[in-house]
């Protein structure tokens, strides 16, 4: 999946799908405040925008998710449903699952600028989960599992991002425990779930 700067500026804000670019001042977002296909910044006020329904609203929300972790549609379809499946609020099961994805994993360590370049160093085999190569993104990783990188090098470590406290990060060993389910307010997302639930209800 092809990942665009026009995806940001068509939902209004950051999703954070090119790494350091979206930190930088050429973030598209803060470069240009029109929506992709309007006339431009100098003309705002000037087009009229068509006010969503309840549906388009809903189809928003889902399309900016599974924008934002990086999924296609039957993947994030299959998220939910097995969301579905558990106890406690769907939507919050749907966030957690995707939170527990191993390319976010990655991506919230800060070993990876974006979920996308994640995806890619899963990929390849430089992950291990238990001491053992997994080179699938989208395994979900479950209380107690140690994510470690193969080699050091082969992984970013420059970054400041500051893990969330479901995963506890040994900086210096570059190992992780998974130490317990990310709680809602525990997931830094934009994301409106109980919007996808409606959408996924109707």
């Amino acid at each position: 999946m092809a990942v665009s700067c026009r995806d940001c500026r068509k939902f209004g804000e950051k999703l954070f799908l090119k790494g350091d670019r979206c930190l930088s001042p050429k973030c598209a977002v803060l470069r240009r405040t029109n929506a992709p296909g309007t006339s431009g910044a100098a003309k705002v006020g000037q087009t009229r925008k068509r006010k969503k329904s309840e549906y388009g609203i809903q189809l928003q929300e889902k399309q900016k998710a599974k924008r934002e972790y990086g999924l296609r549609e039957k993947q994030f379809h299959l998220v939910y449903q097995k969301a579905v499946r558990l106890e406690g609020a769907t939507g919050e099961m749907m966030l957690q699952i995707l939170e527990r994805r191993l390319d976010n994993v990655i991506y919230r360590l800060g070993w990876a600028t974006s979920r996308s370049q994640a995806r890619q160093i899963v990929n390849h085999g430089h992950i291990k989960v238990n001491d053992q190569i997994l080179d699938i993104p989208s395994a979900i990783v479950k209380v107690k599992d140690i994510v470690t990188p193969v080699k050091a090098e082969l992984i970013f470590t420059e970054s400041k991002t500051t893990p969330p406290v479901w995963l506890k990060l040994d900086q210096k060993k570059l190992s992780c425990e998974v130490k317990d389910l990310p709680k809602r307010e525990e997931i830094e997302t934009a994301v409106d779930e109980q919007l996808i639930v409606e959408y996924y209800s109707r």
